[in-house]
């Protein structure tokens, strides 16, 4: 390279002083983004999901049978559980109280592989510790081996510290109460709607934990209790019952499966509606972008419909039913648990596994067939409405294409010196057959 191509960086006021180190959760006050997805109120909701997490890991451990969420006038909002609190001793690498830890370090928890979680949610250990350093304030109690401890935090930074308050008898559990900081998020208000449908897709997923929504804001007094024994199989029922059409088909076709330590369950009806519906998650986590779990699913579904319908001589030759053709009018949730879940980010959007993929199109192509050939009325019903789609959708087809065709007659033009036949005498321009 020549000495006039070297870019000179003297004057420019960038050198070694501009370099900055964030310390402690300054990092994530200046990227919220990177942490909970956005600042808007979905940012803001992402809060409670954060700590309402733990707890349900809590659960998902066997320790924990209640939850309950409670929204103040203050714009705040606790978390308490009956589970078995943080460890109220000390960090010894960090000679910090346990419970400061969780809430003031990044990446510090105890679902790194540990005794403690076989299977969570909360893999990155930035959850808590997030909701801290975007509160303006957080108060905790810890209620753990006979003992009350409490600490508050502002802003991240120990407020008040870590002090064990006496004895609390037999209660144990966490109660986490925080008000979300108005100088990062652009609303601070939460909406009861929107947490209680998060809160019963826990409910429906963790079968028998009861989770107790109130809202205790002035005017705006209710309360909900969410328990369902059902699991998947009873989430299922429920989006049916919401007017997504009559269901034609009256047992919810269930499916569990296990491989090294991972677990996969699926449940899925149809209904007389055009549209489709598959909401997946994993660990718990609601994957709105879905994974390769969702991925084995469809792949498995519609090879499985192919199947049968090709044994039983309804499909014949080549012809086969698309993806889009056996999904619509489907209603399924798809829940996998497994102990190292490899999320594409800190929200938990997208799983990543692929050996996940792998299990459940193996469930799903085994137990789908099986159910099939044991229900054939139920089998032929989905199979005449996704042979109906299928014509439906290749009449569309067909119809777009001639409209194409004729649009593209209309208005081209042949190249170069060409030109279109213009005669009047008919005989000259039309071949008779005789």
């Amino acid at each position: 390279m020549e000495k006039s191509e070297i870019k000179k960086t003297e004057g420019t006021g960038y050198d070694d002083s501009q370099i900055q180190v964030l310390e402690g959760l300054e990092a994530v006050r200046k990227r919220p983004g990177m942490y909970i997805g956005t600042t808007s109120v979905k940012g803001l909701h992402h809060l409670v999901y954060e700590i309402v997490d733990n707890s349900i890991d809590e659960a998902l451990a066997g320790e924990c049978d209640m939850i309950t969420v409670t929204l103040y006038d203050d714009n705040s909002v606790s978390v308490e559980d009956d589970g078995r609190g943080i460890p109220s001793g000390f960090n010894e690498k960090l000679g910090l109280p346990t419970l400061e830890v969780v809430y003031t370090v990044l990446h510090a928890g105890g679902k790194f592989g540990g005794e403690g979680y076989k299977i969570a949610g909360g893999l990155h250990g930035v959850g808590a510790s997030v909701v801290n350093a975007l509160s303006e304030w957080v108060e905790v109690e810890n209620y753990r081996d006979g003992k009350k401890y409490t600490e508050r935090f502002e802003r991240g930074h120990v407020k008040r510290p870590f002090k064990c308050e006496g004895d609390c008898g037999e209660k144990h559990g966490l109660y986490v109460r925080f008000k979300p900081d108005p100088t990062i998020f652009e609303e601070t208000v939460f909406d009861f709607e929107t947490i209680l449908t998060r809160m019963r897709e826990q409910s429906f997923l963790n079968a028998g934990v009861k989770i107790l929504l109130r809202d205790t804001r002035e005017g705006k007094e209710r309360e909900e209790v969410l328990h369902y024994e059902g699991g998947i199989i009873s989430f299922v029922e429920f989006l049916n019952s919401e007017k997504r059409g009559n269901v034609i088909h009256k047992d919810v076709i269930y499916m569990r499966g296990e491989k090294a330590g991972s677990i996969a369950e699926v449940a899925m009806q149809y209904n007389d509606s055009y549209n489709e519906m598959i909401v997946s998650f994993a660990n718990n986590m609601a994957t709105i972008e879905g994974g390769t779990h969702e991925t084995g699913f469809k792949t498995a579904l519609t090879r499985a419909f192919n199947n049968y319908a090709k044994k039983k001589g309804i499909i014949k030759g080549d012809d086969s039913l698309s993806g889009e053709d056996v999904r619509e009018g489907l209603v399924a949730i798809i829940s996998v648990k497994l102990t190292d879940a490899q999320f594409e980010s800190q929200t938990k959007a997208k799983l990543g596994n692929s050996e996940i993929r792998t299990l459940v199109d193996s469930i799903v192509s085994e137990k789908l067939e099986e159910y099939l050939e044991e229900n054939p009325q139920t089998a032929k019903i989905i199979l005449e409405k996704a042979m109906m789609a299928n014509k439906a959708r290749e009449a569309a087809r067909r119809a777009r294409e001639i409209t194409r065709r004729k649009n593209a007659l209309e208005v081209s033009t042949l190249p170069g010196k060409l030109a279109d036949c213009n005669e009047k005498q008919t005989h000259l321009t039309e071949i008779y057959l005789v």
